[in-house]
């Protein structure tokens, strides 16, 4: 067959094929042009979950009469003009396709009028990008698209929509995710003829918070964080869900780049690494996030529906959102912020007290009986007894299972570089004038659980938890911060990479050496491993630097080694800490409490459970219906 051109139509509803995914694909589109118009108000009625009807108003600029066609037709824009624009793009639309592909597969009706034009003007689409015939309209200003009977013209695309109750699932859940991106805007989202959303526009920080409640619940903003970091030009602000507040599918995870919702491998891989000895086995995290940064260092024009992005500084970007978040999760503390504490909550949202905290700073207790949040107000810090990796709070050891070799002896080699730790002082019972933060030890329930008294309620701690976890950050610390143990190979151990993963190990020799690594290049296409740590004297090393090399081909570094260590440690900590069933003294129970306050993340052990959980007087009260 001879080469030939396309019929305009045919070409357009190719491009529908890659932006009009279902009816909330077109939804998408027709809204983010709201927003490009600088509306405050959107209203979206939809029927039988958009095959029908799709019809979507807003108040925002409006089109020129004589715009209207160029509206409708393929690469046809107002807001880029030139490739300069296209490197900075600071619009939610930009390429020109989305009205003339939704309208090559739909009956669409575009209504506009400017704000000092007579009367709106309103034209018919089909795809054809021919005979506009503009007319006359009582529409108010702004812009109305009436999409109708989506695939009407393409019967095998109709086939693939699924039940109108799905499909209208699909655009709701869109509008409450595009709903979290632009606070100053209303919302209203009717299906049927009846109201299903009617979101005002959220000027104050109450006001945002109460959209998110409605959006994601009440317990996600009960039990999330706050969060506004800065840095190399780049900024995240938002709201984190506590570790224990977890989920067990990725539902509730919210990413915005310069207000735009994206789905991106590397944002996903820097929260996991963030919460990644946080989180119980096989949870989620929760978060709504916004990652503000300079237009130029993002490609948002990686993806025909936009979904997508590409990062200039890939690797600067992840060690951001990596340490921003780490460093909101570690610095959480008991104290202020009226947070109600919750431990574990599962996706039915069964609410029980928590904490975390951080090594910096002390933190004091809210007045207020009913919560207990976070501050990082800094006072004088309180001395605190040390605790080995091996040692318990007594002098007599536990039985416990001794450890694996390779374990004792990374244990032993930490041992050699640091100093042995004082005898752990004991713990006088503070007076109500040097009120803690976790109280004060009064009892040790069935060998197990710590009953503190706080001016506020009572608290529960988990002893061995909460001793592992203390342990746990100690043995990192020491770890992060000294010269790591290595120990050379009797055998080297040759590995075949690719030429690349070569050139890349080359180049990073350093930071190989750094992690207790010696690692040589011997040919184009093969490295020698001569020393590795002596902590993961057991692992599989060839496995293990080929993950690395590959972490760091995909991703600018890798947390590969980290982790492995991280396992060991845990290991070990949980080994070390105080086991259940073995009774404490009271001075013993303070000295933990203390030293809770002074850890990281203390809310959670290393595998994710709680330490820790509170009532307060007022729900002590409701158990007995006092004052009812």
């Amino acid at each position: 067959m001879r080469i030939h051109s396309l019929p305009t139509q045919l070409v357009n509803q190719i491009a529908a094929g890659e932006v009009v995914e279902r009816p909330s694909s077109v939804v998408k589109e027709l809204v983010e042009n709201c927003f490009d118009a600088g509306a405050s108000q959107v209203v979206i009625d939809i029927e039988q979950g958009g095959a029908r009807l799709i019809k979507i108003r807003d108040n925002g600029c409006g089109i020129v009469k004589e715009d209207l066609p160029l509206a409708l037709s393929r690469h046809a824009t107002s807001k880029i003009a030139s490739l300069k624009d296209l490197e900075q793009v600071v619009s939610m639309g930009f390429r020109g396709e989305a009205l003339p592909s939704i309208s090559s597969v739909s009956r669409l009706t575009l209504i506009s009028r400017i704000s000092d034009a007579d009367c709106a003007w309103k034209v018919n689409a089909d795809g054809t990008e021919q005979n506009f015939d503009p007319q006359p309209d009582p529409h108010p200003q702004g812009t109305t698209v009436d999409v109708r009977d989506l695939f009407y013209n393409t019967p095998a695309r109709r086939k693939f929509l699924k039940t109108e109750k799905t499909e209208f699932a699909h655009i709701e859940t869109l509008i409450k995710r595009m709903a979290l991106s632009r606070f100053d805007m209303g919302f209203t989202l009717s299906h049927n003829q009846k109201e299903i959303l009617n979101l005002k526009p959220a000027t104050t920080d109450s006001d945002q918070e109460q959209r998110i409640a409605g959006i994601c619940g009440s317990a996600f903003i009960e039990n999330s964080v706050k969060i506004d970091f800065a840095a190399s030009g780049l900024q995240l602000t938002g709201w984190v869900g506590l570790p224990t507040f977890s989920r067990s599918q990725q539902d509730m995870q919210f990413f915005y780049v310069n207000g735009r919702l994206v789905r991106d491998k590397l944002v996903s891989h820097a929260v996991k690494q963030a919460y990644q000895d946080v989180l119980f086995h096989g949870r989620h995290p929760v978060f709504v996030l916004y990652l503000t940064l300079d237009p130029t260092l993002v490609d948002v024009n990686a993806h025909p529906a936009k979904l997508e992005v590409r990062f200039r500084e890939g690797r600067l970007v992840h060690d951001f959102l990596f340490s921003a978040l780490h460093r909101s999760l570690a610095n959480l503390r008991p104290g202020h912020d009226n947070r109600p504490n919750v431990g574990w909550v599962s996706d039915s949202v069964t609410q029980q007290p928590e904490s975390v905290s951080s090594p910096q700073t002390q933190a004091v207790f809210d007045a207020n009986p009913n919560n207990v949040g976070w501050q990082n107000d800094s006072v004088t810090q309180q001395s605190k007894p040390n605790f080995d990796a091996k040692s318990t709070y007594s002098s007599r050891p536990p039985q416990q299972a001794s450890l694996p070799l390779h374990v004792e002896e990374a244990i032993q080699a930490y041992a050699s570089l640091y100093p042995k730790p004082e005898p752990m002082a004991q713990a006088t019972e503070p007076t109500q004038a040097e009120a803690r933060p976790l109280g004060h030890a009064i009892a040790h329930l069935h060998n197990i659980y710590i009953l503190s008294e706080t001016p506020n309620g009572i608290i529960l701690v988990d002893a061995h938890a909460a001793h592992e976890r203390v342990t746990y950050e100690r043995l990192k610390q020491q770890y992060q911060n000294g010269a790591v143990p290595s120990q050379p190979l009797l055998l080297p151990i040759k590995i075949t990479v690719s030429a690349a993963e070569a050139d890349l190990a080359e180049d990073e020799h350093e930071f190989f050496r750094a992690m207790g690594f010696e690692i040589n290049r011997s040919g184009p296409e093969t490295i020698v491993l001569r020393s590795i740590p002596v902590l993961l004297g057991n692992a599989d090393m060839e496995t293990l630097i080929r993950d690395v090399l590959s972490d760091l081909c995909e991703h600018g570094m890798s947390q590969r080694i980290q982790e492995k260590s991280n396992e060991i440690l845990a290991k070990a900590a949980c080994h070390g800490s105080v086991r259940a069933h073995r009774r404490l003294t009271v001075d013993e129970m303070n000295a933990l409490l203390r030293d809770m306050e002074q850890t990281e993340r203390i809310g959670q052990c290393n595998h994710g459970r709680p330490t820790w959980v509170e009532f307060s007087t007022n729900d002590l009260d409701k158990f007995f219906l006092r004052g009812q």
